[in-house]
């Protein structure tokens, strides 16, 4: 880095990332929806999350394509007013394999395909009742890997690729824990 002229910071913040206070946890019970159309059953209810190749299910275990998580919940907690700079919150998915699209009260928040998995909802959060849907989409092997027990005639793919290529079963969905969070750095260190 070349600075032409002089500054007249001496240091820096020190802040690098955003830093993060837990608020509330969304626990228990989500319903899924799977596309029957790929061997996925229509719905299902995940307590606790888990990837799909964790279920005994085949319709979900070697599921390959996007299936819709929906969850509402109440939210009173409003941002912390012992942090008056703080005025950010942040859906945080902790973990979700492999891209996640996430809509809160009808509101499209984005999409997620990489750590850290969070998205600000500042906007769409509001006290009381809130509806939330995470569409996760996941890779194609593990779809591959469950055609190769069925018959040929009930297999949903086709494939040149030999069974000894397909790679094992690829953790899948949304894993969690899902987490209302809020930021604690100050606003004009915030990048």
């Amino acid at each position: 880095m070349v600075f032409r002229e002089p500054t007249p910071l001496t240091k820096a913040d020190g802040i690098n990332f955003p830093q993060f206070k837990p608020l509330q946890e969304l626990t228990g019970p989500w319903a899924l929806g799977f596309d029957p159309q790929w061997g996925g059953p229509p719905t299902a209810e995940f307590n606790p999350l888990v990837s799909w190749t964790q279920r005994p299910e085949d319709g979900i275990k070697f599921y390959s394509g996007t299936a819709t998580y929906r969850k509402t919940f109440d939210h009173s907690l409003g941002t912390p007013v012992n942090h008056p700079a703080t005025s950010r919150l942040v859906l945080d998915l902790d973990a979700v394999r492999d891209l996640a699209n996430v809509r809160l009260n009808g509101r499209n928040l984005g999409i997620v395909w990489t750590a850290p998995w969070q998205l600000d909802i500042t906007d769409a959060v509001k006290p009381g009742t809130n509806a939330l849907e995470i569409r996760v989409t996941n890779l194609w092997p593990n779809r591959l890997r469950g055609d190769l027990a069925r018959p040929v005639e009930q297999r949903l793919t086709s494939t040149n690729i030999t069974a000894d290529r397909i790679p094992a079963l690829l953790s899948s969905g949304l894993l969690g824990p899902v987490r209302i969070v809020t930021d604690l750095t100050p606003q004009a260190g915030y990048r």
